[in-house]
């Protein structure tokens, strides 16, 4: 792996983890939760879904206990959050935004991790899919919602298709760069649409008799 693309991931693991701590604090901040809640949401919901990808994966200590970096980032993304609560408040789908953007990334950084331990493309799919979404099931669960990953609209699947093109890009042989670009912004455009074109999966309902 070269110096400039391990540097791109890590800089993009730490914009990853910022911006999911940011949805964590506001989600906090909405529930009415004190600062030590706001902490725990902001840090479940940006290490969360990676620190249980490490621990399947057997990659222990886990990234954050080797890198307090990510630790600094969860809490200067929490005070800035709360401190500017109001304006947050006053904003529209600045958390789902934030998590569409987040999400793609994570994608990008759990898919990356197992294809460099050179396991199987579709085991990097899915760790791909926990690393994005598992710190969001976590921290909606905590705050008492139905978490996405659950909800009829295009979530989980998104990241499913960010992970696909990743494998696909990667096995022709595009620059890797490139591929996780390609792959985060293809994962947070189908959450836009989702968002705002109200494109869902078919619900599964029961037929009644």
């Amino acid at each position: 792996m070269s110096g400039y693309f391990s540097m791109l991931l890590y800089s993009l693991d730490l914009l990853g983890t910022g911006v999911f701590a940011v949805t964590g604090a506001m989600v906090a901040a909405r529930r009415n939760m004190d600062l030590f809640g706001a902490l725990v949401l902001a840090f479940v919901t940006a290490v969360g879904g990676g620190t249980i990808r490490d621990a399947i994966l057997g990659s222990t200590p886990v990234f954050w206990v080797h890198d307090t970096n990510y630790l600094t980032v969860i809490c200067l993304a929490t005070a800035l959050t709360l401190a500017g609560k109001a304006w947050w408040h006053k904003t529209r789908h600045v958390v789902m935004l934030l998590d569409a953007l987040g999400l793609g990334v994570f994608v990008v950084i759990g898919v990356e991790k197992v294809l460099s331990m050179q396991l199987d493309p579709m085991v990097a799919i899915l760790m791909g899919v926990l690393t994005g979404a598992g710190g969001g099931v976590i921290r909606d669960v905590l705050a008492g919602r139905v978490p996405m990953v659950l909800r009829s609209e295009i979530y989980a699947t998104a990241a499913i298709a960010g992970g696909i093109l990743y494998i696909v890009m990667y096995d022709v042989g595009v620059s890797r760069s490139i591929v996780a670009i390609a792959c985060a912004s293809s994962v947070f455009v189908l959450r836009l649409l989702a968002i705002y074109c109200n494109f869902s999966l078919p619900k599964v309902t029961a037929q009644s008799s």
